[in-house]
């Protein structure tokens, strides 16, 4: 009997569970070890000191002191296998919760929604029970970005290809451990600070000790002179040289004083961040790819003599450092005796000289890696889906039972459909409810999974590259002074502008011109399929009126009508939502208001 994907995850969590038990208790025991070990050092360290042998006392300090260290990098070791192990768990469990649809624990790409978009509003890519939620698996905010990117804009179609071919190799099932560790190990780390092109835009634009280079020699001099005169002072002579370097060291940290703040806080809100893409990166840099796109990214991590991840880790140390004047106290003791905050204030601009254009070029092919790894996921997760052709004839779209990825309440109804040629539209009559609208949706959101380079909710499919464009969800503005009916009428304005620069477009418009009387409506609307007709464009329009469906005599092989029709059986509405020819043959908006309790009655 062949494994579910909803069954091979769950048993993954089960026994990512059953290890992840294991780990916690032999973190437990080393945790029990450090204090051991710290105890046993200060016991034997008072006993060597009561019996007056002083340096059996240092000698029990120090070992006791390096024994603890040990333990402590062991269990910190430990720590993180636990918790790695706690995410794996998770990332099942996830993957389980997207099977069956609760999504609304995921993140939407709130951030990214634009309600002037061409397709994202009305395609539901963005928010809740969105694409994006079922896609993403990126947690860093540049991985959120890429994937948010690629769902707004088709790529071309040699990218798409290679998209594809990278994705197959990151999804198959025997990457699937690997794969799974690259999704869980930014999961360590907070990604909810400073992102990252902030940073580097402002990291870029630094130069302090260029500005000031007069500050660079006291870097080296003045703690020396400093740490002299303070031992002089041990020594019987006067403290008032001491006092006096003490001061020029806080004069100058005064003096600076928003500038080393400034550097202070703009790098620990990325410390976390680069924690996260060491460890990303180091993950990628180690492992062997077949495919030529994942072998070139891998090849770009590797610049300036030294790899991503070891140039990152060298800024992860820097930041560290920087952070121990994060107490008050400390802080003033190392930055009026050795000047701590210049000193890594200067070893931030060396790296930033060194290697800020491979950290830039890294976390870009860090974020490409993250948005494959979340496709390559959602296509393991998704083994029946169809891995998309791409068409060389103008607006070909062809579907062998094609459905919508987002419909999971019930098993969703598939379709079969085709259409090519530009010039060409569909009109889509039906009634109240039969499925007219979710059908453009599912034509719609398909189109942008398959020209990302993602598999489409299909046995086959095909696709030539277009510029989707919708016109369904257009709602009044009132901070604008906007009714609906004009918010439409831009939106079609904006699909006339878009046919006018040459790039095929497909459009999938759903009822549109409502807002006014019908024989505008009617009037409106065929005079938009005939100024689409001539435009490098192709599409889809449901409509209520039966009046377009003329339109297929007037553009014979142009315009072809197709319905969605329901059955009226006692008081019961049945729906078989199946895409056919012709134009609608049954309505139910009367049925259904009687259903409501609106009493209807026949004119006199």
């Amino acid at each position: 009997m062949i494994e579910s994907r909803e069954e091979l995850y769950t048993t993954r969590a089960r026994a990512f569970a059953e290890r992840e038990k294991q780990a916690a208790s032999r973190s437990g025991m080393v945790s029990w070890l450090r204090v051991g070990v710290f105890l046993g050092g200060a016991v034997l360290a008072y006993y060597f000191f009561s019996m007056g042998a002083m340096w059996g006392g240092v000698l029990a300090v120090l070992l006791s002191y390096a024994l603890f260290v040990v333990v402590l990098r062991w269990h910190s070791r430990l720590d993180f296998a636990h918790r790695q192990l706690t995410l794996l768990r998770k990332v099942n469990e996830q993957e389980v919760e997207r099977l069956q649809g609760k999504l609304n624990a995921f993140d939407g790409g709130n951030a990214f929604r634009d309600d002037q978009h061409p397709y994202t509003s009305d395609l539901d890519i963005f928010g809740q029970n969105s694409l994006f939620q079922l896609i993403n698996r990126a947690v860093t905010s540049i991985g959120k970005a890429r994937l948010a990117n690629w769902l707004q804009a088709a790529a071309a179609p040699a990218e798409v290809l290679q998209r594809q071919e990278a994705v197959a190799e990151l999804a198959q099932p025997q990457q699937l451990d690997w794969l799974q560790e690259l999704l869980a190990l930014p999961m360590h780390f907070k990604h909810d600070q400073r992102p990252a092109d902030e940073f580097l835009e402002w990291f870029s634009g630094k130069a302090f000790f260029r500005q000031h280079r007069w500050v660079k020699p006291l870097l080296f001099i003045l703690p020396v002179l400093t740490l002299a005169a303070i031992a002089a002072w041990f020594y019987g002579y006067s403290g008032w040289i001491a006092v006096g370097f003490l001061v020029a060291q806080g004069a100058v940290a005064y003096r600076f004083r928003v500038e080393r703040d400034e550097y202070y806080e703009m790098s620990m809100g990325i410390h976390e961040a680069v924690q996260s893409y060491t460890r990303q990166l180091t993950h990628l840099e180690q492992h062997p790819f077949t495919t030529p796109k994942l072998q070139q990214l891998q090849e770009g991590l590797r610049q300036s003599g030294t790899t991503a991840s070891a140039s990152l880790l060298q800024l992860a140390n820097i930041i560290d450092y920087f952070s121990w004047r994060l107490s008050t106290l400390m802080a003033f003791f190392l930055n009026n005796i050795l000047l701590w905050d210049f000193m890594w204030m200067y070893r931030l601009e060396q790296w930033r000289d060194k290697y800020l254009a491979q950290l830039e070029a890294s976390l870009d092919i860090l974020a490409e890696m993250e948005a494959l790894a979340g496709i390559a996921a959602f296509q393991h997760a998704h083994a029946g889906y169809a891995i998309p052709q791409l068409s060389e004839q103008p607006f070909e779209v062809r579907a062998t039972t094609m459905a919508h990825p987002l419909i999971f309440s019930v098993r969703p109804v598939a379709n079969d459909f085709s259409t090519h040629g530009a010039g060409h539209t569909l009109v889509i009559t039906g009634s109240n409810m039969s499925g007219k609208t979710t059908f453009l949706r599912t034509v719609g959101i398909n189109m942008v999974l398959a020209l990302m380079g993602a598999p489409v909710c299909a046995e086959r499919f095909l696709v030539a590259p277009a510029q989707v464009y919708t016109a369904m969800r257009t709602v009044d503005n009132l901070a604008e002074n906007t009714s609906s009916f004009y918010a439409e009428l831009k939106r079609l304005r904006m699909l006339l502008e878009l046919t006018e620069q040459g790039e095929p477009v497909f459009y999938l418009l759903d009822e549109i011109l409502k807002g006014t009387n019908s024989r505008d409506r009617h009037l409106g609307a065929m005079s938009l399929i005939r100024q689409l007709h001539r435009r490098n464009a192709s599409g889809l329009i449901s409509t209520h009126d039966l009046e377009l469906g003329a339109m297929e005599e007037e553009l014979p092989g142009s315009v072809q009508n197709y319905s969605f029709n329901s059955d009226i059986i006692g008081d019961e509405i049945r729906f078989d939502y199946k895409l056919t020819p012709g134009l609608c043959r049954s309505f139910n908006a009367s049925k259904l208001m009687q259903l409501m309790g609106i009493a209807i009655e026949a004119e006199a």
